[in-house]
């Protein structure tokens, strides 16, 4: 057979070609691509730049290099005009000029370096990409073009990769995935099929030690998540796609997308539900804040997966929403798709349990939503899964956040309670050189960063990365088959020694209220007395409480370490039986109503202390601080009102709650009480039985009254 560029054959380019000058979403992106790399080529055309610090000229110029070759080869096939080729032909010389006399970058962390960049991640993406380019424009060349550029590029960056950095190639970790990912395509664009056969199996060709079968079989859960979470997980897409289009076409007979039971699908799944109704996805470990299912890779994933796996609705809400597909085969399916539909709703992946951990045994993360008529969708995330480093990489890659039992809520178009995500300006360079500055592991990192509780004013695990490994949390109950009460929990123990901890969360949609209600119920057994704190991150204005507080004229910091000497202590009140404080936030208000004990504090708390160069973002928190030694802060958050300054618009901006009351806890079940302003009580039971008991009848006294409910959870 003739050579057929990798990811886009001749016939394909035809195809997609039928698209130029359209209002597809396919024609569309053709017309940015041309428009991007038309203003690249005139602006900037040939160079080839020296060494350079990550996130500085040199690195970014030599990866928009690599950026747009790859963006030129598709581009050639689909238009026919030369001067892509062209521009990828003189480009992919200028390095082959250079590299066999470049001496290897400056390491800038436990990374090693390659001839071009400071870490071989970024030269493996370079060679992934500019190997696609070569692929484009392979026929058009003469023999002597592709000995000097195979000879002098492509098989000394493969020999880097094999040979010099061997004990790095086949580990199995998201960097791996670029480097067998790298070789594999590269091998195939200048046909060899030994480099190959390395990058699909490993050095050792035993499919099991290393390569991209192994990658694919070890790195992820049954369901499919990826223990270093989102940020990372979509990162993986790409490289997974791209390598898994070229051995589709030309080692068929691998059947790549349904090995290991269609690992390719479920672990991109695993990625499109965890997103918020607004596309992006939560900020698990160390995350940006901004990523999105317009993230490259996910657009690539949504595009195959309708294309090769199954033409879901969701899908098609998905690419709707993303505006935007592959150039390739499979985006040209999916744009013809959603232009062919008459309407496309929101995407909802729905309520669901994700397993983390290579068996699905280490925890994992539950997902409650609801839609709403208006097609609003409510979205409470609860995690409980394991640490997310992978050290078996290097041990300085400690991603993993302290935040067993974080709470994420996302409503009308924003999210309510957040986590702050990494600390980390990418790519800008004052900032730390554009890596990971000091305070992602004195603040961002620390329990207190996230909506879980914290003991005695410290971190969960003692802030100790092997202690942190050996645990995981469990899933207690998840059960969403009711749309007006669906409900999740999670536990965890021994994160604080002798004390063990069960979150449990419900969405209860109840018709006086205009959203559901989320009512979350934190429960805490301990062997002793303790301090317990239960932050809350938001964002907005505080607009009313039901207690009084006292302002601080000195600011001082919360604390001494564990994240609480970046907060500053603004004002502290006194609260009993509940509190209730109530922000603004966008259009919306929110009112958050918790349960108190005598001698309870709320602090309302900002973060910027002790950050001398202004690293950390200004945000806002309340930390509900109460003492004792098993106890239970139960909540309820409640969306309420509307607020619109330009019309001078303000409607319901006090919310119907009016108290959280916890009427009976022990082994068996909880159970609180919301109170409303129009004299409506609403009860809700949580069993808190292992699994196999939960079904059977609990029944309780409260007061002169006996009650009694069946199943995990329960409206009383």
């Amino acid at each position: 057979m003739s050579y057929q560029p990798l990811l886009l054959n001749f016939e394909e380019a035809a195809e997609l070609r039928k698209d130029l000058g359209k209002e597809t979403l396919l024609g569309k992106k053709l017309a940015r691509d041309i428009a991007q790399v038309n203003d690249y080529m005139a602006e900037v055309g040939i160079e080839v730049p020296g060494h350079g610090e990550g996130g500085g000229y040199e690195h970014n110029r030599h990866k928009q290099n690599y950026i747009h070759i790859d963006l030129a080869g598709r581009l050639f096939l689909i238009t026919e005009e030369t001067k892509y080729r062209d521009y990828i032909v003189e480009m992919l010389t200028a390095y082959a000029n250079v590299y066999p006399t470049l001496e290897s970058n400056v390491s800038r962390d436990t990374n090693p370096p390659g001839k071009i960049f400071h870490q071989t991640l970024n030269e493996n993406m370079w060679m992934l990409y500019a190997s696609c380019a070569y692929s484009c424009v392979f026929h058009t060349l003469s023999d002597e073009q592709k000995q000097h550029i195979e000879t002098d590029l492509f098989k000394q960056m493969i020999d880097l990769f094999v040979v010099t950095y061997g004990h790095d190639f086949d580990i199995v970790h998201n960097h791996g995935l670029w480097a067998v990912a790298a070789v594999g395509i590269c091998g195939y664009a200048i046909n060899d099929q030994e480099s190959v056969d390395k990058a699909l199996y490993g050095l050792k060709l035993d499919k099991v030690s290393g390569g991209f079968l192994a990658q694919l079989d070890q790195l992820f859960s049954p369901d499919g998540y990826y223990m270093e979470g989102p940020y990372y997980h979509r990162f993986s897409l790409r490289p997974i796609y791209l390598f898994a289009e070229a051995i589709e076409r030309r080692q068929p007979e691998i059947g790549i997308y349904e090995f290991n039971d269609s690992v390719i699908k479920t672990t991109s799944y695993a990625v499109f539900s965890t997103a918020f109704p607004d596309g992006t996805l939560p900020a698990l470990n160390d995350s940006s804040k901004t990523i999105s299912i317009n993230d490259e890779g996910v657009i690539m994933a949504t595009s195959v997966c309708y294309h090769r796996y199954e033409q879901s609705e969701t899908l098609l809400s998905m690419a709707n929403h993303q505006q935007d597909v592959w150039v390739q085969s499979a985006g040209k399916t999916l744009s013809d798709a959603v232009d062919a539909a008459d309407e496309i709703k929101p995407f909802n992946w729905g309520s669901l349990f994700v397993t983390d951990g290579p068996k699905g045994e280490k925890g994992g993360l539950t997902i409650l939503r609801h839609r709403d008529a208006q097609d609003d969708d409510t979205m409470a995330l609860l995690w409980f899964g394991q640490h997310g480093s992978d050290h078996q990489y290097h041990s300085a890659l400690d991603h993993g956040h302290y935040d067993g039992l974080h709470l994420s809520v996302f409503n009308r178009g924003q999210e309510v309670l957040h986590d702050y995500g990494f600390g980390r300006w990418v790519n800008v360079e004052p900032k730390f050189g554009g890596r990971y500055i000091p305070e992602n592991k004195s603040y961002c990192k620390q329990t207190v960063a996230h909506n879980t509780v914290t003991v005695d004013q410290s971190t969960q695990n003692n802030f100790d990365t092997a202690t942190a490994e050996s645990r995981f949390g469990s899933k207690q109950f998840f059960k969403a088959d009711d749309a007006k009460l669906q409900g999740m929990s999670g536990k965890i123990s021994e994160y604080y020694e002798g004390v063990d901890m069960q979150r449990s969360v419900l969405l209860a949609d109840i018709e006086e209220f205009e959203k559901p209600l989320v009512i979350d119920v934190y429960r805490i057994k301990a062997d002793k007395e303790h301090s317990y704190d239960l932050p809350v991150h938001f964002s907005g204005q505080i607009i009313r409480t039901d207690f009084e507080y006292n302002t601080e004229s000195t600011l001082r910091p919360m604390g001494e370490s564990f994240g609480y000497q970046h907060l500053w202590n603004l004002a502290s009140g006194d609260v009993e039986g509940s509190s209730l404080v109530s922000w603004l936030h966008g259009n919306s208000y929110y009112s958050l109503v918790t349960s108190a004990v005598e001698g309870s504090k709320v602090y309302f708390a900002r973060l910027g202390a002790n950050d001398p160069n202004f690293n950390l973002r200004s945000e806002p928190a309340l930390i509900l601080r109460q003492s004792g030694q098993n106890h239970v802060f139960a909540s309820a958050l409640e969306t309420h009102g509307y607020f619109n300054e330009e019309f001078e618009a303000s409607v319901g901006a006090r919310g119907l709650v009016e108290a959280v009351t916890t009427l009976a806890d022990n082994d068996d079940a909880t159970v609180i009480e919301v109170t409303t302003t129009t004299g409506n009580t609403y009860r809700f039971a949580i069993s808190n039985r292992e699994a196999g008991q939960q079904e059977l009848l609990h029944e309780m006294t409260i007061g002169d009254e006996r009650v009694s409910f069946t199943g995990s959870f329960a409206q009383l």
